[in-house]
This record gives C-alpha cells, structure tokens and sequence, in this order.
C-alpha cells in the first residue's frame, strides 16, 4: 500500500490523528528537546582544536580537606620549566575591571591571563596579535586584548581600535589585539583579557587562587600527566620560599597532591548525572505516548477486522497486511516526530532565554545534525513500537471466524480487553514513577528554602560591586573614607534603611579560604588549622544583611581608621573552638604566625555561602581597612560589594538614584554585578529548580497522558457494552450500580498500575539520591501522596464515561444489536 493511500485513509480520521500526532509529538519533541541539552552540554566537544588534549591542572590538599585547590603560581612556574607531559600550560583568573575614558564610567568582566593561555586553546586574533611572552613580563608596557563584542559595541568595529589605548583601572593600556566573534573563553563573557605579569622572583607557597590549563603533548594520556605532576609538586615546594609566617612543612602536612581532569569534565562538573536522569524521566513519558497510541490503534484496527478478514480470505498474507499496519504507524511517527521538533525548537528557544544558572555551555545547544537524525530514529522507533501491538494482533485474523461472527454479533473478546488493560497499566505504572521524582523534588526544595541562610528578606537587599583604584585615591585611608562617604551618600537615598560594605557577598562564589590560628591553640610551625572563609566587612554591613549578632557588637568606623586588632567570627567556627559563643568575646585570632593577634568583638549568625545545600561555613571577619594582614602592609579592601537594604530594590529609579549618589562621590567609579540579595540567593537554588521545573512538567504530560488513557479505555468498553448495559438497566440495575461497575474497573487497571510503579519508584528513585536535600528516596509523604492523587485522577477519568454509560436508554440499546 502507498504513501498517498495512508495519507488518504488518515485524513478520513482526522480527530484519531489530530489526538495520535499531537500525542506523539508531546512525547518526541519533549525527548528531542532534552538531547539537545544534553548532547550541547555532554556529548559536543569543545569548540578548541583537538580538545581532547586539553586538561584543567587542578589540584587537591586533603591534609585540610580541600578536594579542589586550584592552581597558584608557584606551582605554574615549575610545571613550565620542569614538565614532561605538557606541550604548553597556561594560568589565568576571572576579574573585574573599571574602564573610563570611552562613555560613561563602566565594570566590565576581564580574564587575566598568562601568554600560554589563549595559544593553548588554539585562537587565532581576528586583528592585531595575542600576547607575547614579553606582554607577559612584569614591568612591561601594560597591553589588553578585546573581546569581538566589545570591539564591536565600544569601536564600532574599526580596525583602527588596534594601537590605541584605554584606561583600565586607571592605567592606559595598548590594545594589540581582537578575538574572533566564535571564540568563547569556556563558558564565560569576558570583554577584555589582560596579560598576568606574574614576577617569579617575588612568588611564593601558597597563593591558590587562580585556575590553570594546559595541553597534553601527542600520545601523553592523562595517567601520565597525573604521574608527571605529582613528580614535580616536591621540587616546587623546594622551589619557592614560603610566604612570611608560613613554612614548608605545612604544606607537607595538607598533601598538596594533582587533582586532573579534562577541560570539558572540569567545565561540565556535576550536571551530567541531572541531565541522564531527565533523559530517562523524559523517555518515560514517550512510552506512555506510544502507549496512549498503540490504544488508539487497537481501537481503529478492530474497526477494520472484516475489512483485513476478507483481504486474508482473498489471499494478502500476513506480511502484506503487518507491512500496511507498520506503514500507518511509521507514517503516525513521522509526522507527530517533525510538530515534536517545533516543539523542541521552541522549548529550546525558551531555555535558552532563561538560561538556568547551573547549565554551563548553553551557547553549544541547538538543533544540528545529531539531534536531527536522533529525533528521526526516535519517531520511526516510536511509530514500530506502537504499531507493533495492532500489527501482530491482526494481520492474521482468524478469517472464517471473523467473517461468521460478524454485523451486530461482533463483540470484543476477553484477550482483547487484556491488552487495552496492560498498556493503560504501563501508563499509570510510568506516569507514577515520574509523578513521585517530582514530588520528591518538590520536597527537597520546600526543604531548602525552610534552610535559614543566615540573613533576612533578601529581595529588600540591593548588592552591587565597585572598585576604587590608586589612580583614584593612592592612600589606603582616602579609598576607606572614599568608600565611607558613598555608604552616607547612599544611605541618604529615599527609602534607603541601612547600607554597608564587603569583600563577598553570601553565596556569590567570591570569597577565600585561609588558616586561622587562635590563642587558645597550640600551633608549631608544622601544623596548619583548618581553613575558614575570610571576609572584610564594614560596620553596618551586619545590620544591612540581616546577619544577626550571637554575642558582642559590630566594628566601629573608630576601629576601621585607627587599624586596631580586632576580628569578629561565626557562631559555628566560635562553638568549635570555644564551645560557647559568648566565651569567644575577648579571645584573639590571626590569619599567620607572623601575624599580629587581632581581638574578637563579635559573634555572627551562621550564614550560608555555597548554598543552601551545604553547610554553613566556619567565617572570620576582617576590617577592610588592617595595618598588616596577609602580608599587605597596610591591607585595604579596594574591590568591595555594597549591600543596602530598601524596599525599592529592583526599580529603575532606586538604581539610577544610587548612581547619582555614588557618582556624587566619584564620577569615575562604574557600577557593576547590580542584582538584588533574591537573585543572588534563587541561583544558589538554580540545579535543583532546573531539575524540579523538568521533572514536574515529565509528571503532569505523564498524568495527563495517562488519565486519557484511562479515559479512552473505559469510553471505549462502554461502547462496547452497550447491549449488556441496556440488558442490565432494563432487569431494573440501578444507574448507581452501572457507574460503580465502570469506575471500579478504571481503579482497578489504576490500583494494579500504581502498585507496580510504587516497586519501580522503590528501586529507580535511589538513582535520584543526589539531587535531593534531608528528603529519603523511599520518603513514605511522597509516595502516599502521589499514589491517592494518581488514584482520584484515575476516578475521575473513569466517572465521565461512566456518566455516558447510565445515560444509555435500555429500548434503544437493545434495538441496536
């Protein structure tokens, strides 16, 4: 049988197709669009010449129970000149960067980078050149690079950009180079790139804040690059002099030791795990899809016994009339796989736009060859799937019997109702098995949003960030009472409360982990304490958090501008050492064992900084302005977000208010990372809610999907039984008992489905185990509660024909057969 003769016969069904169509592409486009994440995300390369060679050079120190250290420059220097593995290796750190002298004062996001870096990835400059091991010298004449964005919006895209200069944190700087419009810098968008100017003669231990990568030479595995970096970890610890207060014992004592791993797993992370376990969720749904199908189908082809009967009698054999079967089915596939694909391209395109926090390299999904080519195999798999059941039921019919039984004597057999019943039974079982991963997700973030993270309304918090260079004010007490008069400038804004000052805003991944060594410890020389989260703070900032004080008080602007030894610590990191907050006030802390004591004055509320997922970190908090502190004599913190609180967070007007009052200030001074406390916090939230929106929209197609089943099952028996059930009202059976008959029979296919996907759940949903917060896998709430739901869902789909069933008049109903 042809194309066009299916075509034909389909278009004489429309609302069977329009509902097996629509169906199937819920089902397929909801798969497509799932592997396009998930090959953009998992399975592309990254767009870098023969990325397979490149590695992020990581490292882990679990003597102070650090699994990623990063890389520092110590270690750089020696992997350069010592290595055996790499053909090159680069080191570079995310920054934020002021530039004037274009328009109106802006913060731009920078990269800085050592002259390995950009080779390493294989970019060529679009203009100009990239950096030179001369650019990266310290004592150079200062250089940048352009990113192809920038370049366009600031220049226009002249190429007369290359050789002139800009002023970045105040000092002009040569542009030599643009980047291509392609190249992505991992999943970053930086504007500019700076050379590092790293000075080896004045680089110490320590110092792990940067990231490094570096290309493998050809034929070198990454075993072997482990075995060669760990080789050269000791000579660099002989290399390089500590810092001051520091020795090299104390890094023998955290086992500084390789932590390697590819550039793309390094990028990727975790979310893999996330995006198989949606795959699966969402393949789920598919089978539910060609289950409500093959229903479909069932029902159609019985339609059609006489019809295929009398082909049989006239000779067709089995494999014609399967291969006409097939071909319907295939064609159904076809066309509900090319609307899934709009589907998908719009889903995608929606994605896209909202780009989920913890997704990293969006820009790489799209719908290309491979998800083509997967959305076209999955429609033909899914069109022989739910043709299969109608092909091998009734391509060979039982032709004398059929043709004997037929006009008003056709009845559905017994087999027949068992195979409708299994696959609404595959349907519930599935739907629920879906329907409780959500619930479990539902769960975990009803839990984590109960998680105090250690500071109140948020969405009254603006936080945004500036940077005051020397150009600006040289002296470390004119950029502290620059800083102060911004605050009071700030705080005079209409419907401002409170403003304050910080290193690091909770959980926006800014913040640095040192050793802090108390008095009440004894410390040799050899033993490093445990690492805690080091954060300066102004006085007011607490307040403006909603940070709240255990014991002991705020700094003081007297402390800050007279440098006096003071510190205040977490409530967390004061019970571990103390046991009791309050005994913590007058004890004393530095950050080295050259360092001077600094008293502590206050104890904070825990806070959350990771997330809230994670525990709350152990935290000393610094001034922001120190006469000695971690070898800066003296220290200011020059880079500082500022948070205030009001109720007019969000508004165009309360940010252009606080930028004429910044600017009253300092005109020079750009705004930058302006979002509000909320934004910040909902990120913290962004791998769970991702999960929890994918897996809730799997379990309501999954729920509806099998309510229709359940639906079209018991519609079509009280088709089927319409003789029988005028027989039974006519005997004097009451409409109650008729309705009763009918919906016990759609609770029974639901109650058999549901306790079959309760075992599944039991054994499935152990995979999901970390993607879920305080809430058990086997969580009884969930579990109960999806099964009652999907049990009245099943009711309910069952009630509407039953209704249609007691509506039967007895006279009419025995007159039709």
């Amino acid at each position: 049988m042809g194309l066009k003769h299916v075509l034909r016969r389909l278009a004489k069904s429309p609302m069977f197709t329009i509902v097996a169509v629509v169906t199937l592409a819920i089902g397929v486009g909801a798969n497509t669009a799932i592997f396009s994440v998930l090959e953009g995300v998992l399975l592309k390369p990254l767009p870098y010449p023969d990325p397979e060679a490149l590695i992020a050079v990581d490292h882990a120190a679990p003597g102070v129970n650090l699994p990623s250290a990063g890389a520092a420059p110590f270690l750089y220097f020696t992997y350069r000149e010592e290595g055996r593995t790499f053909e090159d290796i680069g080191m570079w750190r995310t920054d934020t960067l002021s530039v004037t002298g274009l328009a109106e004062p802006e913060q731009v996001d920078g990269i800085d980078v050592t002259e390995g870096v950009l080779p390493i990835l294989g970019v060529h400059p679009l203009l100009g050149r990239l950096f030179l091991r001369a650019d990266d010298s310290p004592g150079s004449p200062e250089t940048v690079m352009l990113s192809f964005g920038y370049w366009q919006t600031k220049f226009g895209g002249d190429a007369s950009a290359i050789g002139r200069r800009i002023l970045v944190d105040g000092h002009p700087r040569e542009i030599i180079g643009v980047l291509p419009a392609r190249f992505r810098f991992l999943d970053l968008k930086p504007a500019l790139f700076l050379p590092m100017q790293q000075d080896r003669s004045k680089t110490y231990l320590g110092n792990f804040s940067y990231s490094a990568m570096a290309r493998l030479k050809p034929g070198v595995a990454m075993a072997q690059a482990t075995a060669d970096v760990a080789r050269m970890i000791p000579i660099a610890l002989r290399k390089f002099p500590p810092f001051p207060g520091y020795n090299a014992k104390m890094f023998d004592e955290a086992r500084l030791g390789p932590n390697l791993r590819s550039l793309k797993q390094d990028l990727i992370g975790d979310i893999g795990g996330v995006l198989w376990v949606l795959m699966g969720t969402i393949g789920m749904v598919l089978v539910i899809a060609c289950a409500n199908v093959a229903n479909l189908l069932l029902v159609r082809t019985e339609g059609r016994q006489q019809e295929l009967a009398i082909r049989a009698a006239l000779g067709a054999g089995w494999g014609r009339i399967a291969r006409e079967l097939f071909v319907e089915s295939v064609t159904l596939g076809v066309l509900g796989g090319a609307l899934g694909l709009g589907l998908a391209y719009g889903a995608l395109r929606l994605l896209i736009a909202i780009a989920p926090a913890n997704l990293p390299r969006i820009g790489d999904i799209s719908i290309d060859g491979a998800v083509l080519l997967f959305t076209l195999a999955v429609s033909l798999a899914a069109g022989m799937l739910f043709g299969a059941i109608p092909a091998l039921k009734y391509a060979s019919p039982h032709v004398s019997a059929t043709l004997r039984a037929g006009g008003r004597a056709l009845s559905q057999t017994r087999e027949r109702h068992r195979v409708r019943s299994a696959l609404v039974v595959i349907q519930v079982a599935l739907a629920l098995l879906l329907l409780v991963g959500s619930g479990l997700m539902i769960r975990t973030f009803q839990t984590l949003k109960q998680v105090q993270p250690g500071f109140t309304h948020p969405e009254e918090v603006q936080t945004l960030r500036i940077f005051i260079p020397k150009t600006q004010a040289r002296e470390p007490v004119q950029a502290i009472r620059m800083e102060q008069d911004i605050l009071e400038k700030i705080a005079g804004v209409p419907g401002v409360s409170s403003a304050g000052l910080t290193s690091s805003i909770p959980m926006d991944g800014s913040g640095w982990h040192d050793p802090v060594y108390s008095d009440e410890r004894s410390h040799d020389d050899s033993h490093i304490p445990p690492l805690r989260l080091f954060r300066t703070v102004s006085p007011g900032l607490l307040r403006t958090m909603g940070n709240s004080l255990i014991a002991g008080r705020d700094f003081t602007w007297a402390e800050v501008y007279e440098k006096r030894p003071v510190a205040m610590v977490s409530e967390n990191m004061a019970r571990e050492l103390w046991r009791d907050p309050a005994a913590a006030i007058g004890k004393r802390i530095r950050e080295s064992l050259k360092a001077p004591w600094r008293e502590i004055v206050g104890v904070v509320g825990d806070e959350r900084d990771d997330g809230v997922n994670q525990k709350a970190p152990s935290i000393a908090y610094w001034p922001i302005l120190m006469d000695n502190f971690e070898g800066e004599q003296p220290f200011v913190q020059r880079s500082a977000a500022i948070a205030i609180r009001s109720r007019r967070t969000g508004s165009r007007a309360f940010l252009n208010d606080i930028s004429h009052a910044m600017w009253s200030v300092n005109a020079n001074l750009p705004l930058a990372n302006v979002r509000t406390l909320q934004e910040i916090y909902n990120k913290s939230l962004a791998r769970t809610s991702f999960a929890l929106v994918m897996l809730a929209i799997a379990g309501a197609m999954a729920l509806l999907l099998g309510v229709v089943g359940i639906y079209g099952v018991i519609s079509y028996s009280v088709s089927q039984r319409t003789r029988e059930i005028g027989i039974r009202m006519a005997l004097g059976a009451p409409r109650r008992e008729v309705t009763r008959m009918f919906v016990g029979h759609g609770l029974r296919l639901a109650a058999i489905g549901v306790a079959c996907g309760l075992a599944a759940a039991a054994v499935c949903m152990r995979l999901m185990s970390s993607l879920l917060f305080q809430v058990s896998p086997l969580d009884p709430v969930t579990y109960a509660a999806v099964a009652l739901g999907l049990a009245a869902a099943a009711v309910l789909a069952s009630y509407v024909p039953a209704l249609r069933a007691t509506a039967i008049d007895p006279a009419e109903a025995l007159r039709a057969d």
